[in-house]
């Protein structure tokens, strides 16, 4: 079996400023709605599109609607349109900056996509451009993906949902959905990502991992699969996409959920060696320590059965009392690969 470590989330982490970090699902979900609540679409035409000197920097001016500052992609975006360089642009003082666009942006009858929000001009897009709120992206994992949480924190307290001016990105895994996978234990889990303002695709990848590091790297996955769309004019359909990929993840996740109650269901009658020298090192093997495999064993035995069952809920009741999150997953990773021991 073929895995690969993926780094998606990894680089998310590293490249998310403070203030493009949410805590939960919820806060981030509660942010994009205020987003599209704000925002305004407008078409005009680019001849009544006029950059200004204001100050030490240029406001475009958008016909009748009114002035509004650019950011940095929207700034991008009106270079792209007049086919001038960004940097020769900002090398020049305002008012050259606002003369040079008046003699390079193109005309014509053809209107221009402008993205407003409270004064600010967000993106620019021809009439080919179709957006797709991430309000109504994250309500289809709100909807089909309800046992999915983000994984433990990692260690610059990023907790893998992001949102910025131009971009979302979500992860997201369920840590309850461990299952065997010829012979090996993972869990499922998936990324999702999106821009209202046109930065990149619309898309989901699902996976099936062993384990998530504290820089949010994803250790041993398999089953990677990847569904993405252009913000073309069929972009919503890319909702149905996405709903149906993470809905096949949960339907392989609960097949395989069945099967793994079925060898739990042998676990309770496997007993495991009598002799503590030689359980101690029947759990090593599977990386537990010896010092929390004593527990583990003297929790079993107080229980009345020394059976591979037995042992696992003990290593799971352990691992809750764990401070750090990703000890907890990972404690969980090695009571469930002790399963194994049923086919043995």
């Amino acid at each position: 079996m073929r895995t690969q470590n993926l780094k998606q989330a990894h680089n998310e982490l590293f490249r998310r400023t403070p203030d493009e970090q949410f805590p939960s699902l919820a806060a981030l979900v509660d942010h994009c709605r205020a987003d599209k609540e704000r925002a305004t679409d407008r078409w005009l035409p680019p001849q009544e599109l006029t950059p200004r000197p204001q100050e030490n920097r240029l406001i475009l001016e958008a016909g009748s609607d009114g002035v509004f500052l650019m950011n940095d992609w929207s700034f991008t975006q009106l270079c792209g349109l007049a086919r001038v360089s960004k940097d020769t642009i900002n090398r020049l003082s305002p008012d050259t900056a606002a003369q040079a666009f008046r003699e390079t942006l193109p005309s014509g009858n053809k209107p221009l996509q402008l993205l407003t929000s409270n004064g600010s001009l967000r993106s620019i897009h021809g009439i080919s451009y179709t957006r797709l709120w991430n309000a109504d992206l994250l309500q289809v994992v709100q909807e089909f993906a309800v046992d999915f949480q983000p994984p433990q924190q990692a260690s610059t307290g990023g907790a893998g949902l992001y949102c910025g001016e131009q971009d979302l990105f979500v992860f997201l895994v369920d840590p309850t959905g461990w299952a065997e996978i010829e012979g090996e234990t993972f869990a499922p889990g998936f990324f999702l990502w999106n821009s209202e303002v046109g930065k990149r695709s619309v898309g989901v990848s699902t996976f099936w991992f062993q384990k998530v590091c504290a820089n949010h790297i994803v250790w041993d996955s398999v089953e990677v699969q990847e569904f993405s769309r252009k913000h073309t004019a069929n972009v919503h359909e890319a909702l149905a996409g996405v709903r149906r990929t993470i809905e096949q993840l949960v339907e392989r996740r609960d097949q395989r959920r069945d099967s793994f109650v079925r060898v739990v269901e042998m676990a309770m009658q496997t007993k495991l060696p009598a002799e503590v020298e030689e359980a101690q090192k029947l759990l090593a093997r599977h990386g537990v320590t010896r010092s929390l495999a004593n527990q583990a064993l003297e929790t079993a035995r107080r229980q009345g059965a020394l059976t591979i069952f037995a042992v696992v809920d003990a290593l799971t009741r352990l691992a809750r009392e764990m401070p750090n999150a990703g000890e907890r997953l990972e404690a969980d990773h090695k009571a469930a690969s002790l399963l194994d021991l049923v086919e043995a």
